[in-house]
């Protein structure tokens, strides 16, 4: 959209008002924001909030990093893995790196274990974007400068791990969790399972709330990897300070995603994990497979929003969390070797992404509605709570849109007016959008004419916004992907004649993620630590109804040959025996089992 469109937009709607609208996201559903994170950032930003119970403001890296640039832009550029090299060369630590040559070598190991450039970039003098979650002190590392970067997923986990209930994630309100938030009592790092395995060598001196406190230990061992954070985290002197903009000042919103069954899933999942393998399981294989716990995690809280949300606005209400169900997608196990299987699993993929096209206009629809709910006295008196989770609020919302509460018409008339006001506005910049908006014969509903020109012909990056946020949940094309991209023409050509080209996305396995399922899957979930025998079929069974993931039979609504069903089993049974998670004395089924390279705690 133009500037000079949403210039309009503004000017017809008062400022509290486009505030409350004009927006890719709608927090009560989704509490991430619609744009690119990276999965790999994730960790280090738990660490932080896990640490000091709030969000992470801006930190010492650029000022140390680059103290001689004027600008925060000079500053961003000139702060290189380069750089950082030489500033460790500077301390008594590092004295013997002093040469040019030693210098390389040092950058080469930060750009290997610690640090990534801007765009995944090689080099050692290009500008440094993310710090890798090697040791806990990572988390005095302030990348990404702006912690808003990482779209706010670690405090939707953070919120998920912490399971509080009230507005705000606090301090003192997890005392019997494995995961608990410092507070005031002191709580060693170690209370913490996260922060266990990866704060070796940490001791704390002083008050819990300094950001200098944390200190580590000279005669403790550990890896290379994790001495070089050390270091670094060392020349900044103390963590960033508590980030004090915004309307919640740095405090961690406690709001949960609508696709509750989803949410819980993801809580369960990620704490048995970490639960049963953060002591056993070597750091890097750690660290690699609790990536592919997330974005499978984020994946299926996304397609279970989608399916729920299109049942929303046929009128049906937010489902029950025992009926709420992911969407279902075919998985190529062969990682996009076999030409036949990427296409049915880029199929497959597609349908959601064409459902999940009506997503930014059903989030305008609600905060149109939820802006226009707050005007009225009758609603706010009777408080309906949104935090955790805020499926009255929507049902409620759902209730105006089809004229099922007492102020739906109040809410339509209102709209209404805001249609007229809209397509006076636009009639010479946008006719064709002015007359949709005062077409009641075509569409008779106020609120889904406004939601339609907003979402689908203003406001235009709102579906660009949305698969920047699937590529991000599914990390694609990364080593640990759940997800493959690529251009594809597809026979199509433009007016011109000339090929025209998309992206096409399709689910896969990369052996993080199977390795990360198998380990999982054979634990037995409730109270009981135990594990269990798991047979290839119950597995491939466990996948369908928890996460979605079809591999041996057909999603619903897809034709799939038995040959190309038969093939991609082959595949997966094949790649989970060369990883070692797969045993069978012979062909048949129940002989096939899967079994684990890491064996879990014993500890309670």
């Amino acid at each position: 959209m133009s500037n000079n469109t949403r210039a309009i937009v503004k000017d017809v709607f008062d400022f509290e008002m486009a505030e409350a609208i004009w927006s890719t996201q709608y927090e009560k559903v989704l509490p991430i924001t619609f744009s690119n994170f990276e999965i790999s950032a994730v960790l280090s930003a738990i660490f932080y909030m896990f640490r000091f119970g709030h969000r992470r403001g801006r930190g010492y890296f650029l000022k140390e990093m680059a103290p001689e640039c004027e600008s925060v832009l000079e500053r961003r550029k000139a702060a290189t893995v380069e750089r950082v090299a030489e500033k460790l060369a500077e301390t008594p630590e590092f004295e013997k790196f002093s040469g040019d040559v030693e210098k390389a070598i040092l950058g080469d190991l930060l750009l290997c274990f610690n640090l990534e450039n801007r765009k995944h970039e090689l080099g050692r003098n290009k500008p440094v974007q993310r710090v890798a979650p090697t040791h806990y002190m990572a988390s005095w590392v302030d990348l990404p400068e702006n912690s808003g970067h990482l779209r706010f997923v670690p405090e939707m986990i953070v919120a998920l791990l912490a399971n509080q209930d009230g507005h705000y994630v606090e301090g003192g309100k997890t005392q019997n969790t494995r995961f608990p938030i410092a507070d005031k009592n002191d709580r060693e790092l170690k209370d913490n399972l996260l922060l266990r395995k990866f704060s070796d060598g940490v001791a704390r001196i002083g008050n819990v709330a300094d950001p200098a406190a944390d200190c580590f230990a000279e005669h403790t061992e550990i890896g290379i990897d994790q001495l070089l954070i050390v270091r670094l985290a060392g020349l900044l002197k103390r963590a960033p300070d508590k980030i004090r903009s915004g309307r919640e000042k740095g405090r961690i919103s406690n709001q949960r995603p609508i696709a509750e069954k989803a949410a819980n899933c993801f809580s369960d999942d990620i704490r048995r994990f970490i639960r049963e393998y953060a002591s056993e399981m070597p750091r890097h294989a750690f660290v690699e497979l609790l990536e592919a716990c997330v974005a499978i995690g984020l994946t299926t809280i996304f397609t279970s929003i989608v399916e729920i949300l299109a049942e929303w606005a046929k009128g049906d209400g937010i489902p029950g969390k025992g009926v709420q169900r992911p969407a279902s997608i075919f998985v190529d196990c062969s990682n996009g070797v076999d030409r036949r299987l990427r296409g049915v699993a880029e199929r497959s993929f597609d349908d959601l992404m064409r459902r999940a096209e009506r997503v930014p206009e059903i989030l305008m629809m609600l905060r149109l509605l939820d802006y226009q709910a707050d005007d009225s006295e009758r609603i706010k008196r009777d408080a309906i709570p949104t935090r955790p989770y805020a499926t009255e609020w929507l049902n409620l919302l759902g209730d105006l849109l089809h004229d099922r509460h007492d102020d739906a018409r109040y809410v339509h008339f209102a709209i209404t007016g805001h249609c007229k006001k809209l397509a006076r506005a636009l009639e010479n910049v946008h006719p064709e959008v002015s007359e949709a908006l005062l077409n009641s014969i075509a569409e008779p509903n106020p609120v889904r004419r406004l939601s339609s020109a907003l979402a689908s012909h203003l406001q235009t990056n709102s579906h660009t916004q949305l698969i920047k946020l699937v590529d991000a949940s599914l990390n694609v094309n990364r080593p640990n992907a759940l997800g493959k991209k690529r251009r594809s023409s597809a026979g199509m050509r433009s007016a011109h004649g000339g090929p025209m080209f998309r992206d096409v996305r399709s689910l896969v396995f990369s052996d993080a993620v199977l390795d990360y399922l198998v380990h999982l899957l054979l634990l037995r979930s409730g109270a009981k630590r135990d594990s269990r025998e798991l047979s290839l079929k119950s597995f491939l069974l466990d996948i369908r109804d928890r996460y979605g993931f079809y591999v041996d039979t057909p999603p619903p609504g897809m034709n799939i040959s038995n040959d190309l069903l038969r093939a991609n089993r082959v595949v997966m049974e094949r790649r989970l025996r060369d990883l070692g998670l797969l045993v069978g004395v012979n062909d048949a089924e129940a002989m096939k089992k899967l079994c684990r390279r890491f064996e879990p705690t014993n500890d309670e």
